[in-house]
């Protein structure tokens, strides 16, 4: 190792370790699918499907057209094949690549359902299965990439096999056989989180769709059972803290557990428990116009998809008020909703796509989001990527505009972990009160004490009728009285949607939202600086942030509130 090598695993002697068990994991995934091991993926397959899950992932037949005319928009990048096989030509980027070679786009065929789209769904499997069916040690024979591939596969067999000849159909089968194998090896050493888990979801997908011996019937429904259970904290949140996460692993368990009620097995305990924990977490995070809050790598919310499946929650009444194991407060009064980041990072093995965020907050109306958190791009640009999960790209304090937890940097670390937390707070202490005259928290971090010798104390409250919201933001010197010694300069930084038309009044800020009339003031003058929204269907849109300079020379703590005029 080089010396910037040995000074980057150095720095955070816990990266060293992570670093290491990473590369052990890919060394042992690598002896699994090498050419001693590779005979384990052969052998026969079954003759046919027993059943074809739902998906509740809606379709749009726009969709299929463009890919008919070889339009394919992945990733938030387009590529036109002009006539040739999208899996031969070279990806525009990695993002994309994964979207193509993981099927989810089968779903816009399925909604054409005419005879076109199903002969295109079928020339473009048997493409992939003759260009890319065996490439098992390259990116798209990851596990992720293969478990939902598999999804897509067994969850649009309809349309894949409407009219297929013979010979087709049994090369469907033997690749659908091969890559659940191949999935079976290798998913006890799957990346830990989503990947892990959604290759025991997809592992129990085949296992109801396919004929199968009854060991690994009940092999798939243990393991699925065991990770869910793992991964899945009381509160329904998830282990890498990302609401969006939520979302898309209902998508496959719902219709994992309909399957596995329509083939009369018995669902399995963990399965269950999850479902009935993540659909209350989804209202739990869900704003009033529809979407979900911007947290740690959430983005752009499929609201279609959202409502599909809510539809599907039993547990009627208000949303829980807390989410303690998953790090988040909620506060509710009269259709206003207040949604923050009380919780630590996600441990370093699960942050490839978590945000440093801590006390962060958004804040919606009846009449839509006024504060939000920059949220993740949809486009695989890696500057706005590393840009929208800096600290300044949330509705937080931060101090000489650095994030209070840090990403790896270039080189090894990022190599083998992706663009890591490797440090931040280590401890958030939080309180909360429900009075009759409103709900309010207070939190406090320690994700600058390390750098700055500071403590960032945040209290938001919110009145019973939704129309003010005060907040107080402290940053102390442990053990010190008194004004702060050489302190670096902060920031208060409220970044607003992009409908939200904000205007300079006075010593205030006033905000328009759909009828809605609010005043932001604070005890020192706000500026309006430029923002930019990252989570938009049309891609990053520019907006505008409430900016409030903070001295600590000058005070320990800064008041501010939001109030609804009319």
């Amino acid at each position: 190792m080089g010396p910037g090598v040995a000074g980057e695993l150095a720095d955070t002697p816990r990266l060293a370790g992570l670093v290491i068990s990473e590369a052990v994991r890919r060394a042992r995934r690598r002896l699994a699918i090498g050419p001693l091991h590779r005979w384990r993926f052969s052998g026969g397959a079954p003759e046919r499907l027993l059943v074809t899950p739902p998906d509740l992932r809606k379709g749009d037949p726009q969709v299929a057209a463009d890919i008919y005319a070889g339009l394919f928009y992945l990733g938030g990048e387009m590529l036109e094949t002009q006539g040739r096989s999208p899996f031969l030509l070279k990806a525009p980027s990695r993002e994309w690549e994964a979207e193509l070679h993981a099927f989810g786009w089968l779903r816009h065929l399925a909604e054409a359902d005419d005879p076109l789209a199903r002969s295109n769904a079928r020339a473009l499997v048997s493409d992939w299965i003759r260009c890319a069916g065996t490439q098992l040690g390259s990116r798209t024979h990851s596990v992720d990439i293969t478990a939902r591939r598999v999804i897509a596969w067994l969850s649009h067999a309809g349309t894949i096999l409407g009219e297929a000849d013979y010979p087709f159909y049994r090369r469907f089968m033997r690749s659908l056989a091969h890559q659940l194998r191949y999935l079976r090896s290798v998913a006890a050493e799957a990346p830990d989180g989503p990947p892990r888990l959604r290759a025991r979801i997809a592992l129990a997908f085949g296992s109801l769709c396919m004929p199968t011996p009854a060991k690994h019937m009940k092999n798939a429904a243990r393991n699925l059972s065991d990770e869910l259970d793992r991964q899945i904290f009381a509160d329904g949140t998830i282990t890498t803290r990302n609401p969006a996460t939520i979302l898309d692993l209902l998508a496959d368990l719902l219709p994992l557990r309909q399957t596995f009620v329509e083939q009369s097995q018995p669902v399995p305990r963990g399965l269950f428990t999850a479902i009935d924990r993540m659909l209350p977490a989804l209202r739990f995070f869900r704003h009033a116009d529809g979407a979900l809050a911007l947290f740690n790598g959430a983005a752009v919310t499929e609201t279609h998809l959202l409502a599909a499946l809510l539809r599907h929650d039993e547990t009627l009444g208000e949303p829980i008020s807390q989410a303690r194991q998953g790090g988040y407060q909620r506060l509710a009064a009269a259709g206003t909703v207040i949604l923050a980041d009380t919780g630590l990072p996600p441990p370093s093995a699960l942050s490839g796509e978590a945000h440093a965020g801590t006390l962060s907050f958004e804040l919606s109306s009846a009449a839509g989001r006024l504060v939000v958190n920059c949220g993740a791009p949809s486009r695989a640009d890696r500057e706005w990527r590393r840009l929208a999960r800096t600290t300044a790209a949330h509705s937080t304090l931060t101090v000489a505009d650095q994030s209070s937890s840090r990403f790896s940097r270039p080189g090894l670390a990022e190599r083998f972990l992706g663009a890591a937390l490797v440090a931040g707070p280590t401890r958030v202490a939080l309180a909360r009160e429900d009075e009759d005259e409103g709900q309010r928290f207070t939190a406090a971090h320690d994700g600058y004490l390390k750098r700055f010798g500071l403590v960032h104390e945040r209290q938001l409250f919110l009145s019973r009728a939704g129309d003010l919201v005060d907040g107080t933001d402290r940053l102390t010197m442990p053990g010190l009285r008194g004004p702060l010694r050489h302190p670096e300069p902060a920031a208060l930084r409220f970044h607003l949607h992009p409908a939200v038309v904000a205007q300079r009044t006075g010593w205030g800020v006033e905000l328009q939202l759909r009828g809605q009339t609010w005043r932001f003031s604070a005890d020192v003058e706000p500026t309006l600086e430029e923002s930019v929204f990252f989570a938009d269907n049309m891609g990053a849109r520019r907006t505008l942030q409430i900016v409030v300079p903070f001295d600590p020379a000058a005070r320990t703590e800064i008041a501010w509130r939001f109030e609804r005029l009319r």
